[in-house]
């Protein structure tokens, strides 16, 4: 099976480079980690008028771009490059994916043309927290006058404190999941932004207390669905971190090709030749893995569990590994809070466990290969 892009994916890929490129830098990574919005919005609607690259896996029926996980993954490896802060794993890939999948036509036609023009900035909240604050650690949905309400608290939803259309997984009293779409000015919802290691993704907790909300489609079994959404969510991310992967290699040579020492450029020396060369192996089997995972997202193939689980494991040790050799290779200056290196260093590090770490996605690889085979 080849992966080798298409002249017009390659088209593709360069158009959306510019852009980012011309209109995004690490100066705005800068200026928007700190704030707790952590998104441009002058940026997020230029982003999606010039390109419209919310609405990528949007159908066209519903005012999207009707593409596949391939093209997606192509936008998420420039945006990995590029470090873009904006709500788009969150909205364009999770959100849309879960109206396209658990929604009924009458969702799909009200809400999609939104996220696909950039309006509508979704959320999806699918883990529940367990703690001190919420013994049960289960979100609840219980009928009431006039529709739903739900109770709980929903961790780590990205984007979830500036999101205007929360998607809200809960559980009825007869044991049954569903979604709920809940207004982001509902009465008895709490949104508080959490302090990260990664500050250029945002993460928020959702308390709900009593908050009235709509189900999404008709409850009912949502495990394999909800899977299935996480999964193609996971080879999104592989793609984002395979981008970052590059990115810090390619800085990693740059650097070598110009720093002298011992009278000699550093590149020169075998052990930072070997450093980049391994390097250089393990991003082209991350690559792969996170194509092939795409692949069989977009051609319906049993394996895509595996294959997602698999690209995830390699994207996750790829870009890790090459952020901290990105690191070394600098030197002195690459510990600073001055050089920008550490900043793909954090989101190398927050992605690793984003959707799981490789260690459960290897133990989950090993069990779909044996129920495979």
């Amino acid at each position: 099976m080849s992966f080798v892009l298409t002249d017009e994916q390659q088209q593709f890929r360069d158009v959306v480079r510019r852009f980012l490129d011309d209109q995004f830098s690490t100066r705005d990574v800068r200026r928007l980690m700190e704030p707790r919005a952590g998104f441009d919005e002058a940026f997020w609607g230029k982003l999606n008028r010039d390109l419209g690259l919310a609405g990528i896996i949007i159908p066209e029926d519903y005012g999207g771009q009707g593409f596949g996980y391939a093209e997606l993954g192509i936008v998420m490896e420039e945006m990995g490059r590029s470090l873009v802060c904006a709500p788009y794993l969150s909205s364009a890939v999770l959100a849309a994916d879960a109206v396209l999948t658990l929604g009924s036509e009458a969702d799909r036609e009200t809400l999609l043309p939104g996220l696909a023009d950039g309006s509508l900035r979704g959320c999806l909240a699918s883990q529940d927290y367990s703690g001190p604050e919420c013994p049960g650690g289960v979100t609840t949905a219980t009928a009431a006058q006039g529709g739903v309400r739900l109770n709980g608290i929903k961790d780590f939803v990205i984007d979830g404190h500036t999101a205007n259309l929360l998607l809200v997984v809960a559980r009825s009293a007869d044991g049954e999941s569903g979604c709920y779409r809940v207004s982001d000015t509902a009465s008895g919802l709490d949104r508080r932004c959490l302090t990260t290691l990664d500050p250029t993704r945002k993460l928020a907790r959702l308390t709900l207390t009593d908050v009235p909300a709509v189900s999404l489609g008709t409850p009912g079994s949502l495990e394999s669905p909800l899977q299935a959404i996480l999964d193609r969510a996971t080879v999104a991310l592989a793609h984002e971190m395979v981008g970052g992967a590059e990115k810090m290699l390619y800085s990693a040579v740059d650097y070598a090709c110009t720093r002298r020492q011992f009278g000699r450029l550093i590149g020169s020396f075998q052990a930072i030749k070997h450093k980049c060369a391994d390097l250089l192996l393990e991003i082209e089997l991350a690559k792969s893995a996170a194509y092939r995972a795409a692949v069989a997202i977009d051609q319906h193939e049993t394996v895509a569990s595996l294959t997602a689980s698999i690209a995830k494991c390699t994207a996750s040790e790829a870009y890790l590994h090459a952020a901290a050799e990105c690191i070394q290779i600098h030197g002195g200056i690459g510990f600073t809070w001055d050089h920008d290196t550490h900043l793909w260093f954090k989101r190398a590090k927050a992605s690793e466990v984003m959707f799981g770490d490789p260690s459960s996605h290897r133990a989950r690889a090993l069990a779909l290969w044996s129920d495979a085979i």
